[in-house]
This record gives structure tokens, C-alpha cells and sequence, in this order.
């Protein structure tokens, strides 16, 4: 598949990624994270285990990776504006379901049904942004950290109205949790509507042979451990908080923190994201993530976690974007959707194997703690893994 083509020279790039990642914002931002937020009073009312809770980001793991392994495909057939409008609409209508039932199968198939749009809104988002940041070289890093700060106004958002709506109406109203959240998502989409996001972009098998696995294999391994180690930290950090006395303001506070970190991501990394050094400017920002994951474990006063909550989510955001700038310092145009999809694909095997087996040990061993000594090991192999990866020589390009 070809890459997009460039906006047209009146367009606004920085707008017109910022629209785009809106479809990240509902889908990952609202669909994925804001599940942290009411699990606690979710497992509760539902009687769950920690094994159970973490099923559901699970599932919502294997949605997202079977949605990234047909993202060209499905691009390809429908067209980068229905994969991404349509993925963020699906998004919307799994959130509904969310609000609907309470049954553990119900529940699992809305959270199946998140992760595949969110894989949809998400590759084909991210193919277009890369492209539009490519129309700007000198600006073109910075470009590309907005799309993908996107998840953190979602994460800010839905930090601002879980909590206070779970205390207002108190036990066994996280059902209105994901009504209000539905509610919100929905008019994020409006915008998605508004602009014309589709490309005349071109596709062929040929795009498909210039991407080769072995030569990034240590790579795509540091971001498969990067999908496992995060998505513990994110699942089960708001009821580690709450079991540590946090109430509504301590959640909200540390969720948001999470998510006002994005705003600053693009600042803070611009200069290590411009490193064309292999997989040096990933472990640098990975590296920083284990060390805001493991801040926990020296402590559980609120100042020490919210430094734990910025540290982790100002490197959190910026590793997605480190990898999108590899495939763009190492591929030719026409393979990053290609590319974009494998890193995407490795990662979602990690996220899918993570939730589960955390919880796993967090019921077998009884404390969450354990989560975040997980979570924090497997970050910092991540961080150890891309730092082994050199630079990529140039892809050879076959002839369509």
C-alpha cells in the first residue's frame, strides 16, 4: 500500500492531525483506558476476580491485534476515511453496550468490538498523519507527537468524570460511568465527519515484499514487551491507588496527570525522536517508563505517585511515536502502513498476554503490587531489547 498522499498546500497540518487523532482519543484514550477507572467498582458489583478484570482488557487486546492485522486490507477495500470513521463509530456503539449490561459475555464481545475499531481508527490515523508530517520535514517529529497524543485527552477526560460520577451515585453505578463516556465520545466523532481525511492513495502487493521481519526482530520484541509491561500498569493502577485510601480526587488526579503528560510529550521528546539511531530514541523513552512504573514500589504517599503518574505518561505517549518515527527513518514511504501495522501487531500481542496473566499473579499472590513489579521489569527489558536495534538499510523496492 502507498502511503498517502500530501494535504494540499493550503491545509493546516498540525489541525489536521490533531481531528485525526481523535479516533485515537475514543478508541484508546476512552475505549481502552477508562476501563481502569471503573474496574474497582465493576469487580465488585459483578463479583469478579483480578483474573477476570484483566480478561477484559484482554479481549479488548485481541480485538485490537485482529483489527491491526487487517488494517490494510480493510483500508484497501473501504478507504481511509470509512476505516477510521467507521472504526470510531464502532467505538461509540461498544462504549453503549458497556452501559447496557452487565453480563460478563456481553461485556467481552463491546470490549472485542473496542479494541477492532480502535486498530482501524488507529493504523489508518496513523499511515495518514505520518504522511501529513512528512509534507513538513522540518517540523515533521512534532507533527507526528500530536497524533498521538491523542489517547491523553481521552485519558484526562474520562479521569475527570469517572471518579466524581462513581462517588456522586456511589457502589454499582459504573454502568453511568460508560453512559457518560458514550455520551463524550460521540461528540469527539462529529469532528471526524467534518473534514476530508481521504486520500487518493494507491495500493499494491508489491509494497507488502519491501518489509522484512528479521532485520527488526529485536525491535518488534522491545515493543512486545513494551504492550505487555504498560497495560498492567494502566489496568490496575487506579485500584492500586484506591486500595492505597485514594478517593475521587486522588483518582481523578492521578489519572489526569497521566493524561495532561501528553500535552507536554511533544516538547519534551522532540529532540531524542529526531535521533536516526536505530532503536536508540525508543529505549531512551522506555527507559523513562519503567522508571515511572516502578516509582510505586518506594512509596505510596500521594506526592509519590503523582510524580509516578507524570514520569510514566510523559515517556508512555512518546514511545508509540518513536516507533513511527523508526519505521520513517528506515522505510521508504509506500511501506509505512506496512510497517506501522507490524509494530502495531507485536504490540498487541504483547497488550493481550499482559492484562490476563498480571492478574493472574495479583490473585495468586494477593497483592497488586506484584502488578507493578511486572509491569516495571517487562518496560525495562522493552527499553534493553530496542537499544540493541541498529539501523535498518535501505528497503529494497520492488517494482509494481
Amino acid at each position: 500500500m502507498h502511503a498517502p498522499d500530501r494535504p494540499p498546500p493550503d491545509a493546516h497540518p498540525a489541525r489536521l492531525i490533531l481531528t485525526l487523532s481523535l479516533a485515537a482519543t475514543v478508541g484508546l484514550g476512552i475505549g481502552r483506558f477508562a476501563y481502569a477507572l471503573v474496574l474497582p467498582d465493576m469487580r465488585e458489583d459483578l463479583g469478579w476476580s483480578y483474573s477476570a478484570a484483566g480478561f477484559m482488557n484482554t479481549i479488548n487486546a485481541v480485538g485490537y491485534l485482529a483489527g491491526a492485522l487487517v488494517a490494510s486490507r480493510l483500508i484497501q477495500r473501504v478507504g481511509w476515511a470509512a476505516a477510521i470513521r467507521g472504526g470510531t463509530l464502532a467505538c461509540v456503539a461498544a462504549l453503549a453496550t458497556c452501559a447496557l449490561t452487565g453480563n460478563f459475555v456481553a461485556l467481552s464481545l463491546a470490549r472485542l468490538v473496542l479494541g477492532l475499531g480502535a486498530a482501524a481508527g488507529f493504523v489508518a490515523g496513523g499511515a495518514l498523519a505520518a504522511g501529513i508530517a512528512q509534507s513538513r520535514p522540518e517540523r515533521a517529529n512534532f507533527l507526528l507527537s500530536l497524533f498521538y497524543a491523542g489517547p491523553g485527552i481521552g485519558i484526562l477526560a474520562s479521569g475527570l468524570i469517572a471518579p466524581f460520577t462513581l462517588q456522586y451515585f456511589g457502589p454499582g453505578s459504573w454502568w453511568m460511568v460508560w453512559w457518560a463516556l458514550t455520551l463524550l465520545s460521540a461528540a469527539m466523532t462529529i469532528p471526524l465527519f467534518l473534514i476530508r481525511i481521504e486520500s487518493r492513495a494507491r495500493f499494491s502487493e508489491g509494497s507488502h515484499a519491501a518489509f522484512a521481519i528479521l532485520p527488526v526482530l529485536i525491535y518488534l520484541a522491545g515493543y512486545f514487551l513494551f504492550g505487555a509491561g504498560y497495560i498492567a500498569y494502566m489496568t490496575f493502577m487506579i485500584a492500586y491507588v484506591r486500595d492505597g485510601g485514594g478517593g475521587a480526587a486522588a483518582q481523578a488526579a492521578f489519572w489526569s496527570l497521566i493524561g495532561l503528560s501528553a500535552f507536554v510529550t511533544p516538547w519534551v521528546w522532540r529532540g531524542v525522536l529526531a535521533l536516526d539511531r536505530g532503536g536508540l530514541a525508543t529505549a531512551i523513552i522506555l527507559g523513562t517508563n519503567a522508571l515511572g512504573a516502578a516509582l510505586p514500589m518506594l512509596g505510596h504517599s500521594p506526592a509519590w505517585l503523582a510524580v509516578s503518574a507524570i514520569v510514566f505518561g510523559v515517556a508512555f505517549f512518546a514511545v508509540v511515536g518513536s516507533t513511527t518515527a523508526f519505521v520513517r527513518f528506515n522505510y521508504p514511504p509506500e511501506v509505512w502502513p506496512t510497517a506501522i501495522a507490524a509494530m502495531t501487531i507485536s504490540f498487541g500481542v504483547g497488550q493481550t498476554l499482559g492484562p490476563i496473566v498480571v492478574g493472574a499473579i495479583t490473585d495468586a499472590l494477593g497483592s497488586l503490587s506484584y502488578a507493578l513489579n511486572v509491569s516495571a521489569a517487562l518496560l525495562a527489558l522493552g527499553a534493553v531489547a530496542a537499544l540493541c536495534q541498529r539501523k535498518v538499510g535501505p528497503a529494497k523496492q520492488t517494482v509494481p
